[in-house]
């Protein structure tokens, strides 16, 4: 009489879902890299600039770089700091004084007059800058040389 069906009690056990839904995660994450997408090219510092293209490969090394810009008008920036030529100099003796091993780059503006760009150049080797060099663009694959 125990086996008989009528007898078998029927407990339900009650089962926990053990499933992990990462759907909203996904959701989350794809929002906040769409989000930084756009965002991380307008994060960039400085003023904007159509630099040269020109052939060669980027430089490597660890060393700090003091950015200079000019633009198409013929002012100097530091980051989005205009400066006049006047104080330039000292600006930069100023800023290196932090970090002795900084060096400078100019980054000048394709339509800026090239005197400027020279002038200052001058400028910063004449105050004891002997590490001053010029920032470029990468030329496109398959350009003219």
């Amino acid at each position: 009489m125990a086996n008989s069906p009528r007898f078998v009690s029927h407990r339900r056990k009650s089962r926990r879902n053990a499933d992990v839904n990462i759907t909203n995660l996904m959701d989350v994450m794809m929002v906040l890299l769409v989000v930084f997408m756009v965002a991380a090219p307008l994060m960039t510092s400085g003023i904007a600039l159509d630099l040269p293209k020109v052939g060669g490969k980027a430089l490597e090394g660890k060393e700090t770089s003091i950015n200079i810009s000019v633009d198409k008008d013929g002012f100097y920036y530091i980051g989005k700091t205009e400066v006049p030529a006047d104080k330039i100099v000292a600006k930069v003796k100023a800023i290196r004084g932090e970090n002795s091993q900084a060096t400078v780059t100019i980054s000048g503006d394709t339509d800026s007059s090239y005197g400027r760009v020279i002038n200052l150049m001058a400028l910063l080797k004449e105050a004891g800058f002997e590490k001053v060099g010029l920032k470029t663009e990468p030329r496109p694959l398959g350009a003219e040389k």
